[in-house]
């Protein structure tokens, strides 16, 4: 019995081993790197292989756009998932949940995907006080993050305003102009 449990061991350790490294993003790099900044609401999902892939595909009802995008966003995909009885987990991939209310930096690769920029980097999630002030927040990368020299560097979690973080977009796309 140990000999298999070594064996089983030994060609676990032949297997690719996969990780997530994320690219340190400020506020205004995401800001300008998107293609689109939506604040939207899911209302579905559904997961499927894309290559030996798997990713989680969510419907987006806009509520409002900050920056549009070529086309209109109504969809956004995220890494990992379950299909055909098979489940990917891709560490630092954002976590969200139909009926939540996100604000997204999103951005579409040349093959036509959108994701949020520097995956859960670039999706926060809306909450409302007592008064319905909003508020936008991300906790920090779970994953290992570098900075723009290859260094390891630390992530903080994110809250602020909705409002200043409306006013914040607006005023660097408009100087961006």
């Amino acid at each position: 019995m140990r000999s298999v449990s070594l064996l089983l061991a030994s060609l676990a350790m032949l297997l690719p081993a996969r990780a997530t490294t994320l690219l340190r993003l400020s506020m205004d790099d995401m800001i300008h790197q998107s293609t689109a900044i939506v604040r939207a609401k899911v209302t579905g999902s559904s997961s499927a292989f894309r290559g030996q892939d798997i990713y989680t595909y969510y419907q987006l009802e806009i509520l409002e756009t900050l920056k549009p995008g070529a086309a209109a966003q109504t969809q956004v995909a995220v890494p990992g998932g379950t299909a055909a009885g098979v489940r990917q987990v891709v560490a630092g991939a954002p976590a969200l949940t139909v009926g939540g209310e996100y604000v997204l930096f999103l951005w579409t690769s040349r093959s036509g995907l959108t994701q949020a920029i520097g995956l859960s980097q670039g999706l926060f999630s809306v909450t409302y006080d007592s008064s319905g002030n909003a508020t936008v927040s991300r906790p920090a990368a779970a994953s290992i993050v570098l900075d723009v020299n290859g260094n390891v560097a630390a992530d903080q979690a994110v809250s602020l305003k909705w409002s200043d973080l409306r006013t914040h977009i607006q005023q660097k796309l408009g100087a961006g102009k």
